[in-house]
Parts: structure tokens; C-alpha cells; sequence
């Protein structure tokens, strides 16, 4: 997916979701099911990688930190140094109602996971 419809240094949520996530060699590991945004400071805090489905069916979800990513032009998806295998012992959800975002032990779980 591109970035195209971006306007300059800003993009829509709805760009972002879908995008391809590569690790540090150049093979896809997934794509992004959602960003999370801190409600009164606007900032985006996690990416949601849909990883391990077939097709996008199935995916499990691993909340990313935000800052773990780049986006490169040459991929047309953003980078990160997280491989597959850290991912497979990294924090997740099957779905949606099953992670509560509201509970700072699930977001420190995912901090102290990656290092932050």
C-alpha cells in the first residue's frame, strides 16, 4: 500500500491500516491492523501488526511501539528491526475484545517486551 492521498508531512489512519511491515531483511512479517493513539496528547503510542493468518484471516495482533517503526519509500511500507522470531514470544491478542488497552500492565508488558 501507499502513501499516496498523504498531504505533506501528515497521512489518514485509514493509509496507515494495511500497510506492509517489514523486518531487518526485507521480508514482510505483516501489516498494520491499527495505530493507537494517546487520547489528550494526539500522539500515536502502538502499531498493531496483524501477523500469522493466511491472507489477513486469522492474524494474531502485536501491539508495536510506535517509534520501533519507519516508513520507507523503496518498500512502500515501514521497517522495523523486530524479527519474526521475537515476535513469537512478544505480547498478543487473537482478537479484539480480548487485550485491554486500558490496563497499564498490557501496555508495560509490551514496553519491557521491546526495551522502552
Amino acid at each position: 500500500m501507499s502513501i499516496e492521498g498523504s498531504t505533506g508531512r501528515l497521512i489518514g489512519s485509514d493509509k496507515v491500516e494495511g500497510t506492509a511491515v517489514y523486518g531487518a531483511n526485507e521480508e514482510k512479517i505483516g501489516t498494520i491492523a491499527r495505530v493507537m493513539i494517546e487520547k489528550t496528547s494526539g500522539q500515536v503510542s502502538y502499531a498493531v501488526l496483524g501477523f500469522g493468518g493466511i491472507l489477513g484471516i486469522g492474524d494474531d495482533h502485536y501491539p508495536l511501539p510506535w517509534n520501533s517503526l519507519k516508513y520507507d519509500t523503496a518498500l512502500g511500507g515501514y521497517r522495523t528491526g523486530v524479527s519474526v522470531d521475537q515476535l513469537k514470544g512478544a505480547p498478543k491478542y487473537a482478537t479484539d475484545t480480548s487485550w485491554n488497552w486500558s490496563d497499564p500492565a498490557r501496555t508495560r508488558a509490551v514496553d519491557d517486551y521491546y526495551g522502552l
